[in-house]
């Protein structure tokens, strides 16, 4: 199992963000987690990265308990925040050589997932000097710097144009044939286009659990009704 959950919840004062939640991720698949802004969807995704701790229930990433093995969670998961934070100052190459010497994986890995993100027309130039969409590029380029078993990312196409959109989808995609995904995302499209499995998350609990091809054409009509209260 790359993913397993049992009864998390997270509490912000009296506010339970997260409310007891079990699921769990299968080696290689795409599971998009949707759910309205406020859901919870960034907060378990940063207990599963080991940013935060759960008050209550278990987690493991890769077998790894995100509590006791934190280290090697870190070590076996790549993460590309919401708000993906870069170095603007940096070139796309000497930001990924930074990282690349925090992981301790070899120079020759940079130019492998250069050419897996397809940044090299822009991997001479500075961060703050690219689009949003090549600036996601790097992020994902740098959550796949160690070879993760598991992607987790956190809205990957927020604020993108149209062809961004479908770049960054079909990159996702591809990453996904060898690697388990697990994506969160208010975007109909982006799931259909993407996943092979969706989990609701509505006011801290789990709503719906279910393959995408169960649904059929009606994803957002399932999303609506199960996120209207």
């Amino acid at each position: 199992m790359s993913i397993e959950v049992k009864n998390i919840t997270k509490l912000y004062g009296e506010q339970k963000a997260l409310d007891s939640i079990t699921f769990s991720v299968n080696k290689g698949e795409i599971v998009g987690f949707l759910g309205p802004n406020g859901a919870g969807k960034s907060t378990l995704m940063k207990i599963l990265t080991t940013y935060l701790t759960a008050d209550e229930g278990d987690a493991t990433v890769n077998n790894y308990n995100v509590q006791t093995q934190s280290k090697q969670v870190q070590q076996s998961v790549g993460y590309l925040p919401e708000h993906n934070p870069l170095y603007l100052d940096l070139y796309v190459r000497e930001y990924l050589e930074f990282n690349a010497d925090l992981h301790r994986v070899p120079k020759s890995r940079i130019e492998e997932v250069i050419e897996l993100t397809g940044l090299g027309p822009e991997s001479h130039k500075k961060i703050g000097e690219l689009s949003k969409g090549y600036r996601q590029r790097v992020g994902l380029a740098t959550a796949l710097l160690h070879n993760p078993e598991v992607l987790i990312l956190d809205e990957p196409t927020t604020g993108l144009d149209p062809n961004q959109l479908v770049e960054i989808r079909t990159l996702i995609k591809n990453i996904g044939k060898d690697k388990t995904v697990f994506l969160s995302t208010h975007i109909m499209q982006e799931v259909e286009a993407i996943c092979d499995r969706i989990i609701i998350i509505n006011k801290g609990k789990i709503v719906e659990d279910s393959l995408l091809s169960e649904l059929g054409a009606n994803l957002e009509k399932v999303f609506r009704e199960k996120t209207k209260n």
